[in-house]
C-alpha cells in the first residue's frame, strides 16, 4: 500500500497509532475534529542545530502514568505556531512532522509539541491528520487494531529506533582539515556540531550541578564531545575534558587516555607494562648518568627526543655517542625533559600510521621522511602512501590504542627485524594524510562509532516518589 493513497479506514473518538518516524512504534491518540493539528506530549524540549535548519528534541512518554518510561525523539522543526487549547488557553508550540501509521497504512502529518502529562492519551489526532480516507464514528473507540505498551519493553526496539539526530561537540582551536571534515561528515548525517574553542570554555564545579559555560553562558548538554586539544594545552584541554565526563557525555577520547599518551615517559610506561613492543627506551634526571643513559639504550646511532616533542620537533638522531652526548648535555642546559631511544636502523626513515577506531584498524598507510630526514612526519614534508600490515602489526595497534583506552588513536609503528614496535600513541590524529592516501572515509568509520554509544536510546528512569 502506497504511503499516499491509503484505503478507507473508520476511527472512533480513541485509536492506537504509530509514529515510526520519531521511534514510537504505539501510542493511544484521543481523535478530535474540533483541532486543526495534532498534538504530541513532550517535555524536556531543546532546540538545536543552525538557524537555517533548527531542529528540536525532547522526551516522549508514551505510557500515561508511567513517567518511567522515556523515549528520546528528535526532529527537523518545520514552524512555530500559537495553538489555543480546548479550555481557551494560547501557546506557542514547536512543530514538527512525521508518517503517522494506522493498520499498516502511513501518511505524513504535522505534530505540535506540549506537555500532555494530566490527559489520558499522549497523542491528539487533529484535523490535518483525518484525511478524506477517515471517517468517524464518534460514539466508539479502538475500530482499528489496537497495539501494545510491551512493545516497549522489547530488547529489539533499540535496535530498531530511527537514526536520531545528535547535538556534538568538537574541541578544537584550529579551523583545519580535521576539524572541517568533522563538520562536514556530521552534517551530512543530519547531527549539529558545533565546534568549541577549548580554552574559551570555563567550569562550574561543585557536586550537584556541574556545567560548562562559553563565552557568558552554560553550554547546552551534548550527545558526544570529540577532543581535538592541541599538545600545548593538555593540561587545561583535559580538565575540561574531565568536567564533561563529570557531567555524564560521551567523550570520544577520555582525559586519562589523552593525558597519558601526551606524556612521553608515561606513555613508555604504558606500553611496556601491557608488554606491547617498543624501541628501547631510557630516562634520567642526573646529568652524572648520561653515559650508562646511553649504555641502557645500546650502541649508536640513537634518538634523543624532548617528551613535549610534537610532529617530529625536538627529536635528534645523533650518528655516534659523542654526538648523542653533546645533544643530552645541550638539552640539559636548557632544563628539558627527554627521552633516549635505541633507532631503529632497519625500518629506513619509514614508518606506518595504524588509524585505529573502536578497537579496529580501520586505515593505515606507511609514510616515508623526506630526504635526508629520519622522521617521516607529513608536517616535515614526508609522504604518504596506502599500506598493507600483517596480523601482528594490526593486533599491536589494537592494543596499544586499548592500553590508553582511546576510542580512536593514531598508532605509529617501526617495522624492526624482531617485530613492530610502537612509536607513539597519538590521541588527537589527523585525517588529511590517511583519508589522503588511503581514500577511505575515517571520519565515517568514527561517526559510526559515535552514534553506537551516544545516540538516545529508549530508557527505563527511576521516579522519586512524592511524600
Amino acid at each position: 500500500m502506497s504511503d499516499d493513497t491509503p484505503t478507507q479506514l473508520e476511527f472512533g473518538w480513541e485509536e492506537w497509532v504509530a509514529l515510526p518516524d520519531l521511534g514510537l512504534p504505539a501510542l493511544r491518540a484521543k481523535v478530535d475534529t474540533g483541532a486543526r493539528t495534532s498534538a504530541l506530549h513532550a517535555s524536556e524540549i531543546e532546540v538545536f542545530g543552525p538557524n537555517a535548519k533548527p531542529k528540536v528534541r525532547f522526551i516522549v512518554n508514551p505510557v500515561a502514568g508511567d513517567d518511567g518510561l522515556a523515549i528520546p525523539c528528535s526532529a527537523t522543526i518545520l514552524d512555530r505556531r500559537e495553538v489555543t487549547s480546548s479550555n481557551g488557553e494560547k501557546e506557542m508550540r514547536y512543530v514538527i512532522g512525521s508518517k503517522l501509521t494506522v493498520n499498516g497504512q502511513s501518511w505524513p502529518i504535522e505534530i505540535t509539541l506540549t506537555n500532555r502529562a494530566g490527559m489520558a492519551s499522549r497523542m491528539l489526532l487533529g484535523r490535518q491528520a483525518l484525511t478524506e480516507h477517515i471517517t468517524i464514528t464518534a460514539t466508539e473507540k479502538h475500530l482499528q487494531p489496537e497495539l501494545s505498551y510491551d512493545v516497549y519493553r522489547s530488547a529489539g526496539l533499540r535496535k530498531t529506533a530511527p537514526k536520531r539526530a545528535l547535538r556534538i561537540a568538537v574541541l578544537s582551536r584550529e579551523d583545519n582539515y580535521s576539524t572541517r571534515r568533522l563538520v562536514q561528515e556530521g552534517e551530512a548525517r543530519g547531527h549539529t556540531v558545533e565546534v568549541i574553542d577549548t580554552t574559551r570554555c570555563y567550569m562550574a564545579i561543585n557536586a550537584m550541578s556541574p556545567e560548562v559555560h562559553y563565552d557568558g553562558a552554560r553550554l547546552p548538554r551534548y550527545d558526544a564531545v570529540v577532543p581535538r586539544i592541541g599538545a600545548s594545552i593538555t593540561p587545561y584541554g583535559t580538565a575540561v575534558i574531565r568536567q564533561f565526563e563529570t557531567i555524564g557525555t560521551y567523550c570520544v577520547n577520555g582525559s586519562t587516555g589523552i593525558a597519558s599518551s601526551r606524556d612521553k615517559l608515561q606513555a613508555h610506561q604504558i606500553l611496556a607494562s601491557q608488554k606491547i613492543g617498543m624501541p628501547t627506551t631510557a630516562f634520567a634526571a642526573s646529568p652524572k648518568d648520561t653515559r650508562n643513559l646511553m649504555d641502557l639504550v645500546g650502541t649508536a646511532p640513537m634518538i634523543v627526543k624532548l617528551l613535549e616533542s610534537t610532529q617530529g620537533k625536538g627529536v635528534v638522531l645523533a650518528e655516534t655517542k659523542k654526538a648523542a652526548e653533546s645533544v643530552i648535555d645541550a638539552f640539559r642546559g636548557l632544563r628539558a625533559n627527554f627521552l633516549v631511544q635505541h633507532f631503529v636502523k632497519e625500518a629506513a626513515g619509514e614508518d606506518i600510521r595504524c588509524l585505529v577506531i573502536a578497537g579496529k584498524v580501520v586505515a593505515a598507510m606507511k609514510r616515508t621522511g623526506a630526504d635526508g630526514d629520519f622522521r617521516s612526519n607529513l608536517h616535515r614534508g614526508g609522504t604518504a602512501k596506502v599500506a598493507r600490515i600483517t596480523r601482528q602489526e594490526r593486533a599491536t595497534a589494537v592494543k596499544a590504542a586499548k592500553a590508553f583506552g582511546l576510542g580512536i588513536a593514531g598508532v605509529d609503528l617501526l617495522r624492526s627485524e624482531d617485530g613492530p614496535k610502537v612509536l607513539e600513541v597519538n590521541s588527537s590524529p589527523g585525517f588529511e594524510g590517511i583519508e589522503t592516501a588511503t581514500g577511505k572515509n575515517v571520519v565515517g568509520f568514527l561517526y559510526d562509532e559515535i552514534e553506537t554509544h551516544a545516540a538516545p536510546k529508549p530508557t527505563r528512569r527511576k521516579v522519586r516518589s512524592g511524600g
